[in-house]
């Protein structure tokens, strides 16, 4: 729990700060198109850190195997996804977006496993 809740709480920092030097530094240095890209990069980095503390919720409540495995795919994801929107923001290069769908992937498994370890969870209503 506690890995997922700092890990979570800390790429969450990263996408404000992220989005915030997009705003306010980047703005002026790429064109539009690649702003977006950045942009997308840190909204989907934001979403994924929440999704994180999901997990650790998760996990806390005993969510198992299926918890962790949900926790390391939206790590994976971030990284591959919305680190190559970073890098294609940032550089114009399209030299890493075939990595971009994998990340993509590993954001699905990530949710249908945290689906899986909320299911899983006994003692709750409905489970």
């Amino acid at each position: 729990m506690k890995l997922w809740l700092t890990i979570g709480a800390l790429s969450g920092f990263l996408s404000v700060a992220l989005g915030a030097f997009a705003a306010h530094g980047l703005q002026a240095r790429v064109g539009p198109a690649e702003l977006a890209v950045f942009e997308t990069g840190a909204r989907y980095q934001m979403y994924h850190a929440l999704a994180l503390l999901a997990v650790a919720w998760v996990a806390a409540q005993g969510g198992g195997a299926s918890a962790s495995v949900a926790g390391w795919a939206f790590v994976a994801g971030t990284l591959l996804f919305s680190g190559s929107l970073y890098y294609l923001g940032l550089t114009g290069s399209r030299a890493l977006v075939m990595i971009t769908p994998v990340g993509g992937v590993a954001f699905l498994i990530g949710w249908l496993s945290l689906a899986l370890a909320g299911w899983s969870l006994r003692g709750t209503p409905g489970g």
